[in-house]
């Protein structure tokens, strides 16, 4: 079969030669398929572009919401974190309220945390590190704790509300501004040098500053003491007295009935003392207790 060939001339616009080239239909095919194949491969190319295109907006797309969730679990470990210190305080100001109660009542209270929120919140605080997935557990487990110091300080509020005139008599506040330089249980003496009980906490400030009641109740003993100096006695009822040493004056007197915030001294630094400061004693049925106890502030 003889082979087939084309011809392709060109002619030039002004007068010059003629060209002529022989082009064999191999040649013709060969180009045409070259040309085909070339377009198949920039398709390809455009097709797999698009792709990795798409690919890179989803990929984008899951960082932000990546760094969306890092940013949300960040904020409730902060939520967890001041839920746990809210429990906490909550918590503590339960037990100083059952310490208060369990002076004038037989019943216990026994409602109350049976989970310290603080081991609560560290238990959520572990879980998240791991990923967060046992967070939704851990806040239902904060969610009840919360409601369970709920429950408790709502029976509080019930006792509370029918022993008024108990609470009244309770010194649940300071006595006075200043710095507590020696707080309640054994200390050395710094005339002695022997280690002794001290039966109060003693709060330093000013010559003058003022000392108030921490419960109403009636003054029973205005006057010098020894080495305590001047001494205020005051009777709230309930078996609770409290002393008030190294007074620099009165503003009360024997008989006289005072309130809870009432002006009743000045701080000062009489009797056997090393500087200006209140001895401040919470006794009850004649036993000496820690005054700390008993103030909620």
């Amino acid at each position: 079969m003889p082979k087939r060939h084309y011809t392709v001339l060109i002619v030039p616009d002004r007068d010059s030669t003629t060209r002529r080239y022989r082009i064999s239909h191999r040649m013709v095919v060969g180009a045409l398929a070259g040309v085909v194949a070339g377009a198949v491969v920039l398709a390809g190319l455009g097709i797999h572009y698009a792709f990795l295109l798409d690919r890179a907006r989803e990929n984008r797309l899951l960082r932000d919401e990546n760094a969306q969730l890092r940013s949300h679990l960040l904020h409730v470990r902060e939520k967890v974190a001041q839920i746990d210190e809210t429990l906490d305080r909550i918590e503590r100001f339960d037990q100083k309220l059952r310490a208060l109660t369990s002076l004038n009542d037989e019943r216990g209270l026994a409602i109350g945390p049976l989970e310290g929120p603080g081991e609560v919140a560290r238990e959520t605080s572990r879980s998240m590190g791991r990923g967060g997935d046992l967070l939704g557990e851990r806040l239902e487990a904060l969610v009840e704790q919360a409601a369970q110091s709920e429950r408790s300080l709502a029976e509080l509020q019930r006792y509370f509300e029918e022993q008024k005139s108990f609470l009244a008599s309770v010194p649940s506040i300071w006595p006075a501004r200043g710095w507590v330089t020696s707080d309640f249980g054994t200390r050395i003496d710094p005339y002695t040098a022997k280690r002794v009980m001290h039966q109060g906490i003693d709060i330093a400030n000013r010559h003058g500053a003022p000392v108030v009641a921490p419960a109403d109740g009636v003054v029973v003993f205005a006057g010098t003491e020894g080495a305590y100096g001047k001494v205020l006695v005051i009777d709230h009822g309930f078996g609770i007295k409290t002393r008030f040493a190294h007074l620099s004056e009165f503003h009360v007197k024997r008989g006289d009935r005072v309130t809870r915030g009432q002006k009743i001294g000045a701080i000062g630094n009489t009797g056997r003392s090393t500087g200006p400061h209140l001895h401040y004693e919470v006794r009850v049925n004649g036993i000496s207790e820690n005054p700390r106890k008993f103030i909620l502030e």
